[in-house]
Formats: C-alpha cells, sequence, structure tokens
C-alpha cells in the first residue's frame, strides 16, 4: 500500500441527509450528482474506499442504482474501480493535473471573454468572493478551498449556459481531489483571495477583457505553483493504481 494516502473504508452517516434530495424518482444520475458534490466538498477524501452498504443504506438506494453512479463517476475521472478491493476516490497523477488546467483556462477565458455588454449579474461572484475574505479573517483555512472553487463556478456560470456549468462542475470536482492532499490551504489560496477581487472589480467597472487579462495570468500562475508543490507532495509517496 502506498504511504501518505488514506485508504480507510469511510461510514458516510452524513449522506443522510441527501436523501430527501433524490425524491420519488431517484436514478444513477442524480446519486451521482450527490456523491460528486460531496467529492468536491472533501467529504470524501483521495484514497478512501467507498462503502456500498453505507451509501445504499444512507441514500435508500439499490445497490444496482450505486453502482451505475460509480460507473458514471468513474467515466469522469472522480473513483476508480479496484479489482476484489472495491471503489475509491481517485488519487489524481500530475499529469492529470496540468490537463485539468489547460481545460479550465479554456473553460473559464472563453466564460469571461464572450460576455456581452455590461452590466453582469455579478451576486455570485461576489458572495464567493465574499466568502473567501470572510475564511481569512476568520483563520478559517479548511472554507478557504471551496470558497475559491465557488468563485470559478460563478464565473463560468456567467455564460448562462447548462452545458458549461456541468462541465466545469466535473473539473472542479476532480481538481478538489488535489486541494485534498494538500496539507496547507492558507500557503495556496490566501494569496489569491485578491487576485479574485481584482477580477471581480474589473467585471462590476464593466472591463471583461480586463478580467480575462487577470484571469489568465491567475490560472497559469496558480497552475505553476499547485503542480510543483503537489509533485513534492506525492512523489515517491503514491503510485497510481
Amino acid at each position: 500500500m502506498a504511504k501518505g494516502i488514506d485508504r480507510r473504508l469511510v461510514e458516510p452517516a452524513g449522506l443522510a441527509v441527501d436523501r430527501a434530495l433524490l425524491g420519488r424518482t431517484s436514478t444513477a444520475e442524480r446519486v451521482a450528482d450527490i456523491l460528486r458534490d460531496r467529492i468536491a466538498e472533501g467529504f470524501f477524501s483521495p484514497g478512501v474506499r467507498l462503502s456500498e452498504d453505507s451509501i445504499c443504506g444512507a441514500l435508500g438506494v439499490s445497490r444496482n442504482t450505486l453502482r451505475e453512479a460509480f460507473r458514471l463517476l468513474t467515466h469522469e475521472r472522480l473513483l476508480v474501480h479496484e479489482l476484489n478491493r472495491g471503489v475509491f476516490v481517485r488519487v489524481v497523477a500530475v499529469d492529470d493535473l496540468l490537463d485539468i488546467y489547460r481545460v479550465r483556462e479554456m473553460i473559464e477565458c472563453a466564460a469571461v471573454r464572450g460576455l456581452g455588454e455590461p452590466p453582469y449579474e455579478l451576486e455570485q461572484v461576489e458572495a464567493a468572493v465574499l466568502a473567501g475574505e470572510r475564511a481569512a479573517l476568520e483563520r478559517s483555512w479548511q472554507d478557504l478551498p471551496t470558497a475559491n472553487i465557488r468563485f470559478h463556478q460563478a464565473l463560468v456560470g456567467l455564460a448562462g449556459s447548462p452545458r458549461t456549468d456541468e462541465l466545469m462542475r466535473g473539473v472542479l470536482a476532480e481538481l478538489r481531489l488535489v486541494f485534498h492532499v494538500m496539507d496547507d490551504p492558507r500557503r495556496f489560496y490566501e494569496p489569491y483571495l485578491t487576485r479574485n477581487r481584482q477580477i471581480l472589480e474589473a467585471l462590476q467597472g464593466g472591463d471583461a477583457a480586463q478580467a480575462e487579462r487577470l484571469l489568465a495570468s491567475y490560472l497559469e500562475d496558480s497552475r505553476a505553483q499547485l503542480a510543483s508543490a503537489y509533485a513534492q507532495q506525492v512523489s515517491g509517496r503514491v503510485t497510481e493504481r
């Protein structure tokens, strides 16, 4: 077993609160939505095994429905099935991280570039910026990754495209797997709070071109910093299975 990765079995009792979201028309896609969100929130961390019995019991779904949801999330590269061992939350490789950032740049910059005439509906973007700033003031460093992800989701949401929103949601869920391996969220996110606000202020001023330039520089710097640190974190400790 590779060192440094927590391979324990998670008993997801907290999933029971999501049961009401399924309603009477529960489907594998809806179960996958819930699990995807939980991965993005950090409820399930990289390397943990998912218990079919516990999740089925918490959500009130059949084993077949859950297995189909697992297949969907495996296709999205969030889970991995290991023969005779079960289903695990995936540990992302460094090459995957670089590719995630290439996709992010294409999606996020295009979303900002394609904005029409101002003013823009920036309520969600501003709320994410304020959430990050509030987390820093309260020294709630573990809340910084979530606030940052919501900021980027909100930027893409300005495009008004459900398909792009869905694509970005999967990309950021996969990126969150990287964040869970990192030890110091303050180090990686606090410097970007100012840059988030600068992007917001450019959009508030109606300057989408400037916002895109700031965003492109932001993503390049973030990619370089995170990839270097992540490589050091997993080098010699994680074997991609």
